[in-house]
Order: C-alpha cells, then structure tokens, then sequence
C-alpha cells in the first residue's frame, strides 16, 4: 500500500474567483512543493481544465482526478469526481444544459479562460460559472452517480455555499461518499459540535483560489495507487484502504 497526500479541491484560471496565476504549470509546480501525490481539478461548475492539466501532470509525479464543484438550486457547493473523460464529457454537457445563461462580467467577477499548458488562452466562457444550477442538491447527486462519479458535498463547515449554511441541516437519506471539510476545521472539531454527524466520513482539501493555499489542507489515503478507484475503496474502508489522516493549516488530527 502506498501513503498518498492529496489535495481534491483546486481551482484554476477558469473560475472567475481563480487568481490568473492558477495556470497548469504553476498549479503542479506548487502541488510538488507542497509533497502532494494526487490533486483534483474542481472548478465552479466546468470541468474544461481538467483535461489539460492531467495531461501536463506525468512530468511531475502527479495524479489528477478530473472533477467540478457543482452550486446547487440551493446555493450549496457539492464537489463531483469522475474516472475517466468519457463521465467528464457527460457532466459537461449537463452542466452547460442547466446553468443559467448569465453573463460574466470580468471586472467584477473576474476572467473565466481555458488555457493550454504554456497558458495561451484557448477560450474565455462568456457564461457566469458561479451562479446555482437550476436543480437541486437531490437531482445533482443522483445525475452525478448515474454518470459513474461521486459526490462529496464540499466544505460543509463554512457560513456560507454549504449544506449546512443552505438548508440548516445534512439530510440523513442524502447519498455522499463522505463530506468536505475546509482548512479551518477538522472532523474532532467538527463533530464535537455537530454530534448527530460524528459517524460520517470526513475528508480534507485546500478549495485553493491561489497558488499559496494549495495543500493548506489535505488527506492522507493508504492505497494502492493514486485513482479514483482506490479512494473510493479508502473512503468505504474496503480491502485494506483507508484514509490514515486529514490535516489543516492550524492544527494535525
């Protein structure tokens, strides 16, 4: 088995709140400082970075996992992950079907580009990616494992864009692989306070909008190697997997 750090929750240049620095080259650059083994691309519903920076990655050492953070009719921020670019193609194209058409407005929001990996820009989306999708955090999950991904809702510690700032509470029947922490938290923290959610399976990650703040918070998988595959089979505690830690910025648990 294999102890892999991993950081699943980055943004890029392509989200509005991204800083412009957040390009392919400089993302894994820093993600090898930090001692990372395994990243995932999780921009505001989009996943057309993805692709690029997987490709760039075999130069550092470096797994990526494709993925996207879904805002829910709710205003609830759900991280997806998937496979391979097969699912990534169908979540694309369901993301664009139900995002309101709002225009961006760069000077307010911020650029939203897809660049290649010598940051040339290829595209700038002209649709405002951090706006809720028209459907709910029920109809999100569902489609996400319909299509072979899983759902992870994200930070749900923060005051606001989690689950728990949206509707007050974390429904029980809802089905999540495990539940994001931010780097402010930890599951001891968390749980000491949220009693009725201490059995859930907790996991950690930066959400990094800047270069600085990747592995700000990480998880440490035990597997056999750096896939989807294998963290699910560490987050369901299956044939030896299992995640051996989370760790933030201010404190080890």
């Amino acid at each position: 088995m294999l102890r892999i750090k991993a950081d699943m929750h980055i943004h890029t240049v392509l989200s509005p709140c991204g800083d412009l620095d957040m390009s392919p080259r400089n993302i894994l650059i820093k993600a090898k400082e930090k001692g990372l083994d395994l990243i995932a691309i999780t921009d505001h519903n989009s996943t057309l970075m993805c692709r690029v920076i997987a490709n760039l990655a075999s130069e550092y050492d470096i797994a990526v996992i494709p993925g996207v953070e879904i805002t829910t009719k709710e205003e609830a921020h759900c991280l997806a992950y998937f496979h391979d670019y097969e699912q990534i193609n169908q979540i694309q194209m369901f993301l664009e079907q139900h995002l309101p058409p709002i225009q961006n407005n760069p000077d307010l929001f911020g650029h939203q580009l897809v660049v290649d990996q010598d940051e040339m820009i290829l595209q700038e989306i002209n649709t405002l990616l951090i706006t809720a999708l028209n459907l709910s955090i029920d109809e999100i999950e569902k489609t996400v494992h319909k299509i072979g991904g899983i759902f992870i809702p994200a930070h749900i510690d923060r005051p606001k864009y989690s689950i728990i700032s949206q509707l007050g509470f974390i429904p029980f029947d809802l089905n999540a692989e495990a539940f994001e922490l931010s780097r402010y938290s930890s599951p001891d923290s968390f749980t000491a306070q949220n009693k009725p959610y201490r059995n859930f399976i907790y996991v950690q990650n930066s959400d990094a909008h800047y270069l600085e703040n990747i592995a700000d918070a990480y998880t440490i998988f035990e597997i056999e190697n750096p896939t989807l595959e294998e963290i699910v089979k560490a987050l369901k505690n299956l044939d030896g997997r299992k995640i051996v830690s989370t760790h933030n910025q201010r404190k080890t648990n």
